[in-house]
């Protein structure tokens, strides 16, 4: 996925009330943008650390920049001068998961001939992210997408980077759906290139990664795939695994 424009750079100050980031460019003038992230963004907005932005498409809107990227300290085994991109837009997401799907990264998930998005799910509350449909084998599989950019030291990504109610209700869900024969999946969408595996946060939300194994356990499949970012595109490139830990 390339960029709808050029990004602009900048320092950031702070981020704060969810969706707001004072950010400094690099001219000296400090501004407010608009941050595409709700989650706590864990390790992912000291302050001082070099951010990309996106001018809007409308001019006029009343935060006319927003933040993709940050760079960040490798959490793998690279040059330690090198810093890391991550993508924080979790709006793109899906975008990705879905690019990545036409290009059968997942073979798990391949061949089937449409993609439904944003699908009611009957008997709840929420939307599915996908629904994968008119495969000539394999029954219509329900999948959820999850965006990453938290990891640790030693290469491992993780999820979810806070309590997260929604994110288990979700799990629950598709595991429901498993356990009434219907396929079902998890799509972890890791926005950074420096980590080898994906694992559920324990520390951080120990009810998340019980209902994740609880799912998996019932059929729920669960996949990862990791980012090359860039400030010209991010783009899905590699599997990676996914450890459920104890």
């Amino acid at each position: 996925m390339r960029f709808e424009a050029p990004l602009i750079r900048g320092t950031l100050v702070r981020r704060y009330k969810r969706f707001l980031a004072d950010v400094v460019l690099e001219g000296g003038a400090e501004t407010t943008v608009h941050c595409p992230n709700t989650g706590s963004m864990l390790g992912c907005m000291t302050p001082g650390a070099t951010v990309w932005l996106m001018p809007a498409a409308n001019p006029a809107r009343k935060y006319p920049l927003g933040w993709e990227l940050v760079e960040v300290e490798p959490a793998g085994p690279m040059p330690r001068a090198a810093g890391v991109l991550v993508g924080i837009n979790t709006g793109r997401s899906n975008a990705l998961v879905a690019e990545a799907l036409e290009r059968k990264i997942i073979s798990e998930l391949a061949g089937y001939g449409s993609l439904r998005r944003e699908v009611k799910v009957p008997g709840t509350r929420s939307r599915i992210d996908f629904l994968l449909e008119g495969h000539p084998r394999d029954p219509e599989c329900y999948l959820e997408v999850k965006n990453v950019t938290a990891a640790v030291s030693g290469g491992i990504a993780f999820f979810p980077d806070a309590v997260s109610a929604r994110a288990v209700r979700h799990v629950d869900e598709l595991a429901g759906r498993a356990a009434r024969g219907q396929r079902s999946a998890m799509c972890f969408c890791v926005q950074r290139a420096d980590v080898s595996a994906v694992r559920p946060a324990d520390e951080i939300d120990p009810a998340y990664g019980r209902a994740l194994r609880r799912a998996v356990a019932g059929g729920v499949e669960v996949y990862a795939l990791r980012a090359e970012v860039t400030t010209e595109d991010v783009r899905l490139e590699h599997r990676i695994p996914v450890d459920l830990g104890a």
